[in-house]
């Protein structure tokens, strides 16, 4: 091989080498994330006691350098989810998220405790717990014979008055009371010359009306119709579980509400844009 063309592959290599170093010279890497302004800004917000800002702050930096970068903001976004927007389902998301990135960090352990708490919290929510359940039963039970004494007094106190308590029988809705009927005075007319009144047929008396016990029906409450168009306009911070909670008194109705909302949402983890309206079945 020539000089020349040795000078000349030297120089094709030199110019390979120096491309591989530089071909990402266009891309600016991440600063660290504490360093970032909406992360100290967060920080700040969060010491105000300003957690709806303070909050919009560390997602925007998750959405700025995306979920991997972001461990530190998904620590303080799940934490302002679990004492301050009391929204659990939430803030299990961004335990898991920190959990995920940094399995083995100094703050694990007290983050997977973080999701107890949050996972308790949620429980706490749901209806029907059997503790309740049976609390409320008893307290129903508690009224029913309140009520049937407060019956018996009554009796009790219409007879020293020598007043005759109301008859009454056993159906099966419970006791009924029956009360005399109001009648007002009925002339009648005289019958035509030949007619003998034993002729005539027997009229049955019209049946008295039936007062049922209130013991009865005391213990069964008439359920409220449902609130049917109502809207929710989304706002900063807003979850599918927070607005949940805040129509229905628990996030049991979630499923319901993204069901509702299919034609604006992906899933029930996104919710669309802030000032999109929702449908609250």
């Amino acid at each position: 091989m020539t000089p020349c063309r040795k000078s000349a592959v030297l120089l094709a290599l030199a110019a390979l080498w120096l491309g591989a170093g530089c071909g990402g010279g266009d891309r600016t890497p991440f600063a660290a994330e504490t360093d970032e302004s909406d992360y100290r800004q967060g920080q700040q917000l969060k010491t105000q006691g300003r957690y709806s800002e303070a909050l919009s702050s560390f997602l925007h930096v998750i959405e700025k350098r995306g979920e991997r970068e972001s461990a530190e903001s998904h620590l303080e976004a799940g934490l302002i989810y679990l004492n301050h927007i009391k929204d659990p389902i939430e803030a299990i998301h961004q335990f898991k998220k920190y959990l995920e990135l940094q399995p083995n960090s100094k703050q694990a352990p007290y983050v997977l405790g973080q999701v107890n708490v949050a996972k308790r919290e949620f429980a706490r929510t749901l209806p029907a717990h059997p503790l309740e359940d049976q609390s409320i039963r008893f307290e129903m039970q508690d009224q029913v014979e309140r009520l049937q004494r407060e019956n018996e007094e009554l009796k009790a106190e219409l007879q020293s008055r020598g007043i005759a308590p109301l008859p009454s029988i056993r159906t099966s809705r419970g006791t009924a009371a029956f009360a005399p009927a109001e009648r007002s005075p009925i002339t009648l007319a005289p019958l035509p010359a030949g007619v003998d009144s034993d002729a005539l047929p027997a009229v049955a008396p019209a049946a008295p009306k039936a007062l049922f016990n209130l013991s009865q029906t005391a213990a069964r409450p008439i359920p409220s119709a449902p609130a049917v168009g109502r809207k929710h306009t989304i706002a900063p911070g807003d979850t599918l579980y927070r607005i949940a909670v805040k129509y229905y008194g628990s996030g049991a109705k979630v499923e319901e509400i993204f069901n509702a909302n299919r034609d604006v949402m992906r899933d029930k983890n996104t919710l669309p844009r802030v000032g999109t309206e929702l449908k609250i079945p």
